[in-house]
């Protein structure tokens, strides 16, 4: 569905991704995991087409019958059917009422969906989100919490395939992060991709098929959660010797305490 083909990216002659190879596909929530610098939001843009990679490309397939092509060759419109991008800690510039907001994700779909299928996308993303109650509330007048679950409502309200997330449970309580953790795995579950940027590995490893390791722009380690978050790869990238304890409904990972990066 998506792959990144030797992808790299530098900003202020510093290189923040460094040939990065990575296939997504259909049917999977992966978790983007590393430390703060490691490249997750920068990848995550240029997966999105917001940006232009250094060199490399993103190569977009969006069904099996069609061949694979450059991402950002996609006009932008169509683009915004297929994909969906939430940017991190994104802050509204106007005080929009919910609705509103949650209606901006069916532009891409403008003149191609009916009043109705928009009023229906409309609806399920409030409902799905909690949000019913709050639909006439201006946006400025959110808890941070609140604005987090109303931006992912404008995306589900777009109905893409892909859902690029930076940080999409940051702000939330424990209940509401698993609410979303629970919605974003259903997406994937119902055939679509959802690549989301985590900091907490127990829930990225409950909750995602698939962990993507990044350290300096570079790719550490990319599989199952327990063959990511193993005590070396932690302490390599992370800097911690920590518990990892694997049980039958994830991994838990339990910092100890801080070490020299790198440090076995």
């Amino acid at each position: 569905m998506l792959r990144a083909q030797q992808l790299q990216w530098q900003l202020e002659g510093r290189a923040i991704l460094r040939q990065l190879d990575i296939d997504l596909v259909p049917g999977q929530f992966v978790g983007l995991i590393g430390p703060n610098g490691a490249g997750k939001s920068s990848l995550l843009r240029l997966l999105a087409g917001l940006a232009a990679p250094t060199s490399g490309e993103v190569l977009a397939r969006r069904s099996p019958a069609e061949k694979a092509s450059s991402l950002r060759q996609l006009p932008p419109r169509e683009r915004g059917r297929w994909l969906a991008y939430l940017a991190q800690q994104e802050k509204p510039a106007w005080p929009l009422a919910v609705e509103h907001l949650v209606e901006l994700g069916r532009s891409p779909w403008r003149g191609l969906a009916s009043a109705q299928e928009d009023a229906r996308a409309i609806a399920t993303a409030l409902e799905i989100t909690d949000l019913l109650p709050l639909r006439q509330r201006p946006i400025n007048c959110l808890s941070g919490g609140e604005l987090q679950r109303a931006q992912l409502a404008r995306v589900f309200a777009g109905e893409p395939q892909v859902i690029l997330a930076d940080e999409p449970i940051a702000a939330l309580d424990p209940y509401h992060q698993l609410h979303i953790m629970e919605l974003l795995r259903g997406c994937a579950d119902k055939g679509g991709l959802v690549v989301a940027a985590l900091h907490d590995l127990s829930l990225a490893a409950r909750f995602c098929q698939r962990l993507v390791l990044l350290d300096q722009g570079q790719l550490v380690a990319d599989g199952e959660p327990v063959a990511v978050l193993t005590p070396e790869n932690l302490a390599q990238v992370y800097g911690i010797s920590a518990h990892v304890d694997c049980r039958e409904d994830g991994v838990v990972v339990i910092p100890r305490q801080r070490q020299e990066r790198g440090s076995p």
